[in-house]
């Protein structure tokens, strides 16, 4: 398997920028008098606590060179985009000019925190700011091992045989994975448009090791077989795009039903929501009689690599082959894993911000997909929902990028403007 010709992109929680091209933001600002800081900080972060700016220091401390004494400038206030009058600042910053001398001025501060210390130099050049590298450690944020990309790449193989192999228009597909056995727990894909033949969508009976007879073969197929069918997937692309329901979410309502057909077909029904569901019905086989509810640890972090959400795992089951690995989980002593905690997921295109907000409940630790979604992108193209600070759980995201080949193809196909 030659993984040299893929290339694993972590998407990071905010969006990037040249470091000399940082977006900005106007402010009031005031030189202040150093004996006055303490008293007028307070009483500022009380009036305008400069919420969303947390990056950015209140005051810049700054050396003049022809007296050798600092001079402290603080930030008052938000300043309008196209109006320079003072007269529109809150009457409580007003009421401080008189006491403490201050002569307010427009300036600029960054709009968003540094990513990286290239960045936060650039930054500080406008107005002092804060950098905090990440502190969590998800595995990838910092790069993959060449055994972590050969694994990586074989999944992203799955998912794109998966769409191949199947008989409707272009879908999404969705692949999860435990990864610390490496295997398959759920693959499905869109299942929002009923099909054109006589196919079914009937439950697919689960294996005495929990496994259903698609996922059996599907992890038979993932570890034999090192080929992809790229040309498969190109013919597929070669076609509209609309059918993805992530892509066309109201794409549905221009389908025509059968109610006999179409019955267990839903416009919510998107790739990873059905993958959700197929992993939920695998745990309620193999822990039949598990309770459905779990005294979650509240007073933990709730993070992909949180002790309290761990030991609900798969990982925390003793060290067995892994042909024995499932059928270890039978064991009445291992409890039930909680929801998708520490999963992978595989997707085709990136998910809507539906899917991608199903993925955070799921408490999924990483994604990675292969094609953004440049209509309704979730994480990355159009909202990032992996940054979203009032989230009670984050994950780690990645885009897989397909080997040159494929991506001239798909340029001469015609899809330059989602694969760019």
């Amino acid at each position: 398997m030659d993984s040299a010709a893929w290339e694993i992109i972590h998407i990071p929680d905010k969006p990037t920028y040249p470091p000399e091209h940082q977006p900005t933001l106007r402010v009031y600002a005031s030189v202040i008098k150093p004996k006055f800081a303490n008293t007028i900080v307070r009483q500022l972060c009380k009036i305008s606590p400069l919420e969303d700016l947390r990056h950015v220091k209140r005051v810049r401390r700054k050396i003049l060179s022809d007296h050798g004494e600092p001079q402290l400038t603080v930030i008052l206030c938000l300043a309008p985009d196209h109006n320079d009058h003072f007269n529109d600042m809150p009457p409580d910053i007003q009421k401080l000019f008189g006491p403490y001398e201050l002569s307010p001025f427009i300036t600029q501060v960054c709009k968003y925190a540094a990513v990286s210390k290239e960045e936060w130099e650039e930054q500080c050049k406008i107005w002092p700011t804060s950098f905090h590298p990440p502190t969590y450690n998800i595995d990838g944020i910092g790069g993959f091992s060449e055994e972590d990309t050969q694994s990586i790449c074989k999944f992203m193989r799955v998912v794109i045989n998966l769409v191949v192999s199947t008989h409707k228009p272009l879908v999404n597909a969705a692949v999860i994975v435990d990864p610390s056995v490496r295997r398959i727990i759920a693959s499905e894909t869109d299942q929002v448009y009923a099909p054109c033949d006589n196919t079914t969508t009937e439950t697919i009976p689960f294996s005495e090791t929990g496994e259903s007879n698609h996922c059996q073969s599907i992890n038979r197929e993932a570890n034999a077989s090192p080929e992809i069918c790229l040309n498969g997937l190109l013919g597929k692309l070669n076609a509209s795009s609309s059918a993805v329901a992530c892509l066309n979410p109201w794409q549905w309502s221009l389908q025509p039903h059968d109610a006999e057909k179409g019955s267990q077909w839903h416009p919510l029904r998107h790739a990873s929501i059905v993958a959700i569901e197929s992993s939920a019905a695998r745990d309620r086989y193999l822990f039949p009689n598990s309770s459905e509810s779990f005294a979650v640890d509240r007073s933990q972090p709730s993070n992909a690599d949180s002790p309290a959400k761990k030991q609900k795992t798969s990982s925390n089951i003793p060290d067995v082959p892994n042909d024995s690995r499932e059928a270890a989980l039978r064991d009445p002593s291992t409890e039930k894993p909680y929801l998708c905690t520490g999963y992978d997921i595989f997707l085709l295109w990136e998910p809507c911000p539906m899917c991608a907000m199903a993925l955070v409940h799921q408490r999924i630790k990483r994604i990675f997909y292969a094609f953004p979604n440049p209509t309704a992108g979730g994480l990355g193209s159009v909202l990032r929902l992996q940054g979203e600070k009032s989230l009670n759980h984050h994950y780690a995201v990645f885009r897989v990028l397909l080997p040159g080949d494929a991506h001239n193809a798909l340029e001469i196909n015609g899809l330059k403007h989602v694969i760019a």
